[in-house]
């Protein structure tokens, strides 16, 4: 669908039809669809003006809008005292269900004999598009904030090597008041983006009802005009400060010129001013940038008497939501499937966690964070655990567990006990030994599993031999087993201790040289 023009597009349409092509001024109306008063009024300002067609076409869009609005401010006192409203107009329309309507009806009740709704949209826009001919969103104060990183870099050096560290810059800035915040950090990782957004939002002291990022990875696992796929963490983030994500659509620049020309004020303002300092840290840096960014949002905006924070405090401090308890903790994610031991195996720390026997052989969720494992099944969070990094530890609750040590298809202690038996004696023992080591006999049921196997893979006897040695030892371990039969230990012959005869000699004295 063709985006609708603005009113200054409109006004070259009108001035080219009529003064290029000829065109009638009810012809030219029709054309470009706006009312003759409207086209008839376009032309007699041109007239007015002095300037040929010419002259127009090299004009800058504008230069084009403050020649129609000074001369309507000269021919028309209605307008002079309407324009001197757009500026709290402006404000009032990023509150929340204030319409143009609502604020010419209330205009009217001012001014009775003032202009028409279209009228007074139509000079609304035309001065709205002076101030930002390439802005025609209008941004609801606690709507939106948007983010994004510059495309180029700030460094610092290490202080003892003099290596030059290159950092990210992010920048996110509120719909309404163009407050900003800016920050470097290490890295686009997911840990400094989660980081960073945090940081944003306890900046502004609230929480916009969603945030618009770019489609870094970080925060868009695949991009989409229409379903872009979010980063579950980054999702995660977003409820736990009750927020939605509404990513920017792919090669769609409008959709992020807020933060886009954010971007440009914080080249201008910032890398610029700092460029000849050096930082030889990175909150060295970040101090020196907040510093300047103080500066960036208390100065008034360039066509308006009031700045960025004084905005922020009129009209969106009080409509952003409430910040949470606690900040938000990093969440990673897992989906395994529960072993026939009732446990899940969490990869990264090498470590088992219980699951409610009945999960047994289906698929789970397991959501964990630096002090917490979580598992889910459909939704539902069956299992909670304090997070253990114990290498190929167990965290068991007993309750997961079934009764008599039953689990998959009537497997138990006692079976794995007769099959073991059925080796040896030292495999028995063994078997037995292992699962009275473990505080619940589930625990040791793979280890089992393991040790019967080998009984499988090698001979029987080496395997008895082998769980003869553990049990001397006291090497209670699959692992002890695996490796002497891989090393072929039991094969290994006891050194004789037969006291050697040395050979009688003139040169060696006997034991009773030394009484």
């Amino acid at each position: 669908m063709p985006r609708k023009r603005t009113d200054v597009e409109k006004i070259r349409e009108v001035l080219r039809l009529n003064l290029e092509l000829k065109f009638s001024i009810r012809k030219t109306a029709e054309a470009v669809g706006i009312s003759k008063t409207s086209v008839g009024e376009y032309i007699a300002e041109f007239k007015r003006s002095g300037l040929t067609y010419r002259d127009i076409l090299k004009m800058e869009d504008k230069d084009i809008v403050e020649i129609f609005e000074k001369g309507n401010r000269t021919s028309n006192p209605l307008y002079e005292a309407l324009s001197k409203e757009f500026p709290q107009y402006q404000r009032e329309l990023s509150r929340v269900g204030v319409t143009l309507y609502l604020l010419w009806e209330e205009y009217k009740s001012k001014y009775p004999d003032g202009f028409s709704y279209s009228r007074f949209c139509h000079y609304y826009r035309m001065w709205e598009s002076k101030l930002n001919p390439s802005m025609h969103i209008e941004h609801k104060a606690g709507d939106l904030i948007y983010a994004d990183f510059t495309g180029k870099k700030m460094h610092y050096y290490d202080i003892e090597t003099g290596e030059v560290h290159e950092v990210e810059v992010f920048i996110s800035v509120l719909g309404a008041s163009q407050l900003i915040y800016t920050e470097a950090l290490d890295s686009q990782k997911l840990k400094d983006w989660i980081w960073v957004n945090e940081n944003s939002w306890w900046y502004y002291g609230g929480v916009t009802n969603g945030i618009c990022p770019d489609n870094l990875k970080s925060a868009v696992t695949k991009a989409c005009n229409y379903e872009p796929l979010l980063n579950e963490t980054y999702h995660d983030l977003a409820r736990h400060y009750n927020t939605v994500i509404l990513p920017t659509r792919p090669v769609k620049p409008k959709d992020k010129s807020l933060v886009e020309n954010a971007v440009r004020i914080v080249y201008q303002r910032i890398f610029a001013v700092l460029r000849n300092q050096k930082f030889f840290s990175l909150r060295e840096l970040n101090e020196a940038i907040w510093k300047e960014l103080e500066k960036v949002n208390n100065a008034p905006f360039q066509r308006r008497d009031i700045s960025r924070r004084e905005l922020f405090n009129e009209i969106e401090k009080d409509a952003l939501k409430p910040l949470p308890a606690e900040r938000y903790e990093i969440k990673q994610y897992q989906v395994s499937k529960v072993e026939y031991n009732h446990h899940i195996y969490l990869k990264e720390d090498r470590h088992y966690y219980s699951v409610p026997f009945q999960y047994t052989g289906r698929k789970v969720k397991t959501k964990y964070t630096s002090r917490m494992v979580e598992i889910f099944k459909d939704g539902v969070c069956v299992a909670v655990h304090p997070r253990d990094r114990k290498k190929y530890g167990y965290t068991t609750e007993t309750s997961h567990m079934p009764a008599s040590h039953q689990f998959v298809e009537g497997w138990n202690t006692d079976r794995f006990v007769k099959w073991a038996s059925g080796i040896g004696g030292s495999v028995e023992t063994f078997i037995n030994l292992l699962l009275e080591s473990k505080e619940h006999p589930q625990q040791a049921f793979k280890s089992c599993m393991g040790v019967l196997q080998l009984g499988k893979k090698y001979d029987p006897a080496d395997l008895e031999k082998v769980c003869h040695r553990a049990i001397e030892f006291n090497h209670i371990s699959y692992r002890f087993l695996e490796n002497a039969l891989k090393n072929n230990v039991h094969k290994l012959e006891e050194e004789e201790t037969d006291e050697k005869k040395i050979p009688p000699h003139d040169n060696i004295r006997g034991k009773d040289h030394y009484q």
